[in-house]
């Protein structure tokens, strides 16, 4: 399906399709509990003939391969609960407040819960989530065409699967109404339909926090070769918020793998391509994993050693490739509108307005 032009994709999905997500929320667990007034549940379909619950409240669980609430068997494969008579009324689902239905679903041992909303009200909740709300609002856009493009695309690549991405920062960070403002509404509204195009495809869009003054390449942050996800400079290098430190003590060392460390090579932007503790030798991507993705920002930084601790000075946060959030955000404050901050970060793809 993702050799097909957009326009011949999206002409292939039912009728609304693309305008709607299901993000996973959380990992499988023994139950769920979904909240909400007038709550109503049905078998999981776009045609759902909801009934009342009669309570606010219920637990849903697998038992003997069945789906139940409070207890009971259900004879569906999937329960989808609404909340309300209005459109979008908010329905809580692991004490997060989202808008649209929740679906939950049996999974190998357990159940998942899966929120099924419109892609736009989606992205005003990712927006606040992943982006900082008080940035320019030209930032706030940028960051939303890209979260827009990254969500069709991933929905296109898991087209007929349960759902379409996660809520946690492996996918896109999704806290529901809890991160929505009219900062982040307004920027949705006002590129609502945009989607940056390679070839007619829905492009990969990874963006991150801060690159450290230069972005990185799909081929060596991603392990593919994107040709709109190339090296570029970036106004982030120059702000305090880049730098960051990390003091590694003897006992995570010998975690690690005991020994000095050192790094075996790097990317032509000076990121980490190897790191080697001891006689262990991990790829950074991997050496970052471990240490934690929180602490160790980035793979740029530079290694010394003191008495008791391995001292690591670094710049950045995250992967680095695509769109530089804090770089993002000194543009706009240089008069960039979020056209031209998208095809700084993305060389060579096209804005199209997909609906």
């Amino acid at each position: 399906m993702r050799s097909l032009p957009l326009v011949l994709v999206l002409a292939s999905l039912p009728a609304g399709a693309a305008e709607t997500m299901r993000i996973a929320m959380g990992l499988e667990t023994a139950q769920v509990i979904v909240e909400g007034e007038a709550l109503r549940w049905a078998e999981d379909g776009d045609d759902a003939a909801f009934r009342a619950l009669e309570r606010p409240r219920a637990t849903v669980a697998v038992r003997q391969g069945h789906i139940t609430i409070d207890g009971a068997p259900m004879p569906i494969e999937a329960v989808r609960f609404r909340a309300g008579q209005e459109v979008d009324a908010p329905i809580v689902v692991g004490g997060v407040h989202v808008r649209g239905d929740v679906v939950v679903l049996p999974g190998r041992g357990g159940v998942v819960a899966v929120n099924v909303l419109g892609l736009e009200d989606y992205l005003v909740g990712v927006l606040g989530s992943e982006m900082p709300k008080t940035f320019p609002l030209e930032a706030l856009k940028a960051q939303a065409v890209a979260a827009r493009t990254y969500a069709l695309n991933k929905k296109l690549e898991q087209y007929g699967q349960p759902f379409h991405l996660g809520s946690s920062v492996i996918s896109q960070v999704y806290k529901g109404l809890a991160a929505e403002d009219e900062r982040t509404r307004a920027a949705v509204e006002a590129t609502r339909g945009l989607v940056l195009t390679w070839q007619l495809q829905p492009i990969e869009a990874y963006f991150h926090a801060s690159c450290g003054g230069q972005t990185e390449s799909g081929a060596e942050a991603l392990g593919r070769e994107l040709p709109y996800l190339r090296s570029v400079e970036c106004a982030c290098g120059s702000l305090p918020t880049s730098k960051w430190s990390l003091k590694l003590d003897a006992k995570e060392l010998a975690r690690l793998g005991g020994g000095t460390v050192s790094i075996d090579g790097r990317t032509p932007t000076g990121r980490a391509r190897r790191v080697r503790v001891g006689t262990r030798s991990y790829d950074a991507v991997s050496f970052r994993e471990k240490v934690g993705y929180m602490r160790l920002k980035s793979l740029t930084f530079t290694l010394e050693k003191t008495k008791d601790w391995v001292v690591l000075e670094g710049k950045g946060f995250g992967h680095g490739a695509g769109l530089c959030q804090w770089g993002a955000r000194t543009y706009a404050e240089q008069g960039w509108d979020y056209r031209k901050i998208l095809a700084h970060y993305y060389p060579g793809t096209e804005l199209q307005t997909l609906y």
